[in-house]
């Protein structure tokens, strides 16, 4: 929800209006996931080296792929040039990291998130600033 809602924020008002899918669908989820994890046990259990936390979430695939669309759809749905890259550096990174997890290699999403936060560091600092108002 808060992905979405930060693009949105942040996006030019002629891309403002694409982005209003992927907030609703991210509200839908995280409502989803708010509510399983008030009412449902959250289960841990070791994984070959690494730990695997979950809960019991009918309908899983659907609600992966509404918090892929949320999180990356807009990002990629984006105006401008920075957001549409990050959301296909983290798509790659979500792909990568499914296939390491896999494998059992922990934390690998930590070396994503860093690409992702320069990334997101160059896009502020890129931007124009603010006019101010006197």
């Amino acid at each position: 929800m808060w992905v979405p809602l930060g693009v949105l924020l942040a996006a030019d008002p002629e891309a403002r209006r694409r982005l209003w899918g992927p907030l609703a669908v991210g509200v839908a989820v995280a409502g989803v996931l708010s509510y399983r994890l008030s009412t449902e046990p959250v289960i841990a259990e070791v994984r070959g080296h690494t730990l695997g936390y979950g809960v019991n979430v009918p309908w899983m695939p659907l609600v992966l792929a509404g918090y892929l669309f949320a999180t990356l759809g807009s990002l990629l749905l984006a105006g401008d040039r920075r957001p549409r890259i990050l959301g296909g550096v983290l798509a790659f990174g979500a792909l990568a990291c499914s296939a390491l997890w896999r494998l059992e290699f922990a934390s690998t999403w930590c070396a994503f998130a860093a690409v992702a936060s320069a990334l997101v560091l160059g896009w502020v600092r890129g931007r124009d600033p603010a006019p101010t108002v006197t």
